[in-house]
């Protein structure tokens, strides 16, 4: 199986990037900055230098032929303002899915946040409900993609802890932290799980093993189906 990563270098990438390494699968990921390569050498992955701000449909299309799934993580990162945002949180989403479709990768993973279901309160940061808005509006854009097999994750607040292994994995759960090992192990499962195809997904930090919470969601889809 290969894996490509939006977004290689950041925090949660490398970590997903370490598990599928160990696992002696092949993982790409890509990285706006040169410079960042030797950590993805590192964590096992392949370096892709690919600007997703500058970069076209048909660029980014060609660095995800013959990739079995696709992972978005990429985020403008602390001290970015609301224009990158919009650039990096929203339009690299939509381009990325959009290469995705064109090079024929279905499985597709949006790492997106918990509160973009709603309009972010009265007093809310400026640049951080710009971040909200424009998770939202990529979580939109990627749903409307036809030719994917999507799933969205909405993290609760990230943390740095060790991971439990342990998580809350539902379509709605009550806020609360998680640590980014235990986002990085959850997207893993996902990638395997075909009952998280065309899900969106809330996780935070709970008591069900992270292999138990992705299996219950198939117990879910057949009860649906009965």
């Amino acid at each position: 199986m290969r894996t490509v990563i939006a977004g290689g270098h950041g925090q949660i990438a490398l970590r997903l990037e370490r598990l599928l390494a160990g696992r002696g699968e092949e993982v790409a990921g890509l990285i706006r900055k040169p410079g960042q390569a030797d950590d993805l050498r590192a964590a096992g992955a392949e370096p892709v230098v690919c600007d997703l701000e500058a970069a076209s449909v048909e660029e980014v299309a060609r660095h995800l032929e013959g990739a079995d799934a696709a992972v978005f993580a990429a985020g403008a990162g602390p001290g970015s303002g609301t224009d990158r945002k919009d650039t990096v949180d929203r339009a690299a989403a939509v381009l990325f899915a959009d290469a995705a479709e064109r090079a024929g990768v279905r499985r597709f993973l949006l790492v997106s946040s918990m509160g973009t279901d709603r309009e972010p309160p009265a007093g809310t940061e400026p640049v951080f409900a710009a971040y909200l808005r424009a998770k939202r509006a990529a979580e939109e854009e990627v749903r409307r993609r036809a030719g994917l097999d999507w799933t969205i994750l909405r993290p609760g607040r990230l943390t740095d802890g060790a991971g439990t292994g342990r998580v809350t994995l539902a379509s709605r759960v009550e806020r609360g932290d998680v640590t980014r090992d235990d986002v990085a192990a959850v997207l893993l499962a996902l990638l395997e799980s075909p009952h998280a195809a065309r899900a969106t997904l809330e996780l935070t930090g709970g008591d069900t093993p992270i292999d138990r919470a992705v299996a219950a969601l198939g117990e879910q889809a057949a009860k649906g189906r009965d």
